[in-house]
């Protein structure tokens, strides 16, 4: 068994899975690799996600060390979100997901 962040996992595989898993967890992360965003931008650049779900994975990314959340004492409040070195370190996986896509899947850009 292995451990990390008060959880018992089986294997290192299943760590890192929990860390990036979820529908929109990944592309958070690919967006904020450019720079902080704040959480109306985020909300805009990630199509379809409920305010409810961005919530919650945006917390679980800060649980996890991915993210640092900044509150600015303004009114009305600013809040940033910014990769951490370890949210940073997931970038190579994020590229190598999409060449993989692209190179694998045939993928082409729709024509409007």
């Amino acid at each position: 068994m292995i451990e990390w962040n008060g959880r018992e996992y089986r294997c290192p595989v299943e760590v890192a899975m929990d860390v990036v898993s979820g529908k929109w967890k990944c592309l958070v992360l690919w967006h904020l690799h450019d720079g902080s965003k704040r959480y109306k931008e985020l909300e805009r650049i990630v199509p379809g996600v409920s305010q409810k779900m961005l919530t919650q994975q945006l917390k679980e990314m800060e649980r996890d060390g991915l993210l640092i959340r900044t509150v600015y004492p303004e009114v009305p409040p600013r809040v940033e979100y910014t990769l951490t070195e370890l949210g940073h370190s997931t970038f190579p996986i994020l590229e190598m997901m999409q060449s993989w896509a692209v190179n694998r899947l045939d993928l082409r850009e729709k024509s409007e």
